[in-house]
């Protein structure tokens, strides 16, 4: 089979035959050998026991990959200022106290209204509400028919955004200022970063009227009273929005939380005054939004100041008008014809020269002012 092997003994002869004695042997037929074949000893093979290991399962490794924490921006936390109070009541000049109000005679209220720049649409709708109102409720003494009168006009005036833009909280809120030259417009600056200013609000104003070098000088006294920051040129003559774009730099870096800019008042082209408007808007808002742009009016033109209203509003996105020397004018209902006529509201009231003369425009004291 194969895979086994035999074997075969070899026999050998241990004794020699002696020489001298010749023996003849003859052979006896062969015994047959019986040629034994040992059944061959199948030796089985043990049988190899193959130890096959149980394979190790290794569990896999869960890396736990821990999320850092998103980084919230911190939120500015707009300080609940509390402002100096500002009245304009004790400068608003009444327009019927010599007027006689009698229920059958009020008609003698519309050439009133109209003397007082309110126009004579507006003057006429006025005293028709009047007149319905007081026979709907049954007034007939003067007091109760000012009182309609007032409420009339109060309604009329009043307006949402009639406030400054100081809530949105995108420092610093840039003002721009505008207006004909002679109308208040520095000294509206100077009240206006004064009362800024007793609110601690840190204050910037960019002297960009730059073609009157007295005008540079009149807002840096305004300044200099103020407890503002003044930033000017240099030199005389400088481009104003070069100004304004330092104006606002220069604020950004220190953290102000207001910047003004004082602009020229030239009205003798309208394209060149659209165009510098339009440059130093662009170059402001390359740093940061404009919050207001407020046109400046002088109460005592009148008619003329709703003209100037118009020309400014065509150029510039004026947000609202501060009407100044109102103290000095019985015609306050050019306030009325503003906001008829070009839809933007009168914010801010002058009513005399002093840092302090300033205030917001309110509605139901303009109108109690002017019927008192």
């Amino acid at each position: 089979m194969a895979g086994l092997f035999f074997w075969k003994k070899k026999r050998t002869t241990e004794e020699a035959t002696p020489e001298a004695v010749v023996v003849e042997v003859v052979a006896e037929e062969p015994t047959a050998v019986v040629e034994v074949v040992a059944e061959p000893v199948i030796v089985e093979p043990t049988p190899v026991l193959e130890v096959v290991a149980e394979p190790v399962v290794v569990e896999p490794v869960v890396e736990t990959v821990v999320e850092p924490a998103p980084v919230v921006e911190p939120t500015q936390e707009l300080e609940k200022v509390e402002l100096p109070k500002r009245s304009a009541k004790k400068g608003i000049r009444s327009l019927f106290s010599r007027v006689k109000f009698d229920p059958e005679n009020l008609d003698e209220l519309e050439d009133v209204l109209i003397q007082a720049d309110f126009g004579i649409d507006a003057s006429m709708s006025i005293v028709a509400e009047v007149k319905e109102r007081a026979k709907k409720s049954g007034a007939s003494t003067e007091v109760q028919l000012k009182q309609i009168l007032a409420d009339v006009i109060a309604e009329n005036l009043e307006r949402e955004d009639k406030g400054l833009n100081l809530s949105d909280g995108k420092l610093p809120y840039v003002f721009l200022v505008v207006g004909v030259n002679g109308v208040g417009k520095t000294t509206t600056i100077g009240k206006l970063a004064n009362w800024l200013t007793e609110g601690e609000w840190s204050v910037f104003i960019g002297a960009a009227d730059t073609f009157r070098a007295a005008a540079v000088e009149q807002v840096a006294t305004w300044a200099e009273r103020a407890g503002a920051q003044l930033v000017r040129s240099k030199t005389e003559g400088a481009d104003p929005a070069s100004v304004a774009y330092e104006a606002v730099e220069a604020a950004i870096k220190a953290e102000a939380d207001i910047v003004i800019i004082d602009t020229a008042g030239r009205l003798q082209n309208k394209a060149d005054l659209m165009g510098e408007l339009d440059k130093i808007s662009r170059v402001i808002e390359k740093q940061a939004q404009i919050s207001e742009v407020l046109l400046v009016i002088d109460a005592t033109t009148g008619q003329n100041g709703l003209v100037q209203a118009k020309a400014f509003a065509e150029v510039a996105k004026v947000t609202g008008v501060v009407l100044t020397k109102l103290d000095g004018t019985a015609r306050g209902g050019i306030v009325y014809s503003i906001q008829r006529e070009l839809g933007i509201p009168v914010k801010l009231v002058g009513v005399g020269e002093g840092i302090n003369d300033f205030a917001f425009f309110d509605a139901v004291e303009f109108a109690n002012g002017l019927v008192s």
